[in-house]
């Protein structure tokens, strides 16, 4: 049996000055053997640089967010997959990246090998670098980490960190996903109800600083706004919770078609 490989995807925007760093450094990892970039509404040059980088490249015309970016990279992938290869290779775990990484990207490889070896269906980084500034805090963390355990049992250190590997099962199993910046609390929740393994792994990244200032405040509002909208989505009656399901599947398909009305905007064929 062939051996699964990997796919990075790339939400990015207004990253032109990082991307390039991101994407060279991504597929320098063991088992990757294609970058998808989805530039989510850039009006710099994002999707040209990370072209160049080797990327293959999704556009989305206007900024529609990071959840809907991560749901168009894994259709991309899986596109690519059907046009290379149809059905006779095993569909591609997926490595979640962060357009700002840049150079140290090349360290995600820790997330990966628990997947690809069957020791656990997704995988979370830890920064070791944020963990004390993380680890408990932050008003945005603990209400997402709250909400975890409360959904599922189960404690995450990190919540929010948005540097993830999965399987392709474990990744339908939790579409679509959570809007906004309460993605990664929903796509935690989503994955462990469903019946898969999750495991926090320590690697050596990190992120810029978010800062203190007016912007940097709105932003945690924001996050707290929309990790919130996560949770209660996720706490309803049997009864919505039903109807939520039924239109959670046929945003499943919704999304599977417009990822092919938008593969013709996948540009380059890169060898790694």
């Amino acid at each position: 049996m062939e051996e699964t490989g990997v796919a990075v995807v790339i939400a990015a925007k207004n990253e032109e000055s990082r991307i390039a760093a991101t994407v060279k450094a991504a597929r320098t990892l063991p088992g990757v053997d294609l970058v998808v970039v989805v530039d989510d509404g850039s009006t710099d040059r994002t999707a040209d640089v990370a072209l160049d980088a080797g990327a293959r490249v999704f556009r989305h015309g206007r900024n529609r967010g990071k959840g809907a970016a991560m749901e168009t990279g894994a259709e991309g992938v899986g596109l690519i997959e059907e046009n290379d290869h149809g059905s006779d290779r095993p569909s591609r775990h997926l490595l979640f990246l962060d357009a700002d990484l840049e150079a140290t990207a090349a360290d995600a490889a820790p997330l990966i090998a628990p997947v690809a070896d069957g020791k656990t269906d997704m995988t979370i980084a830890l920064f070791p670098a944020t963990r004390l500034r993380l680890g408990g805090h932050g008003f945005v963390v603990r209400l997402a980490r709250g909400g975890v355990r409360k959904a599922t049992g189960w404690e995450p250190e990190q919540p929010l960190n948005g540097q993830r590997c999965l399987t392709r099962a474990a990744f339908e199993a939790a579409r679509p996903l959570a809007t906004g910046f309460g993605v990664e609390t929903g796509l935690t929740i989503d994955v462990l109800r469903a019946g898969f393994r999750v495991l926090e792994v320590e690697v050596p990244l990190e992120h810029r600083a978010t800062g203190t200032d007016l912007r940097a405040q709105l932003h945690r509002a924001h996050q707290f706004t929309d990790v919130a909208r996560a949770l209660a989505v996720r706490e309803l009656r049997p009864t919505a919770r039903r109807q939520w399901e039924r239109t959670r599947e046929r945003a499943r398909t919704a999304g599977r078609q417009l990822a092919r009305k938008v593969g013709h905007m996948s540009w380059g064929n890169h060898p790694k």
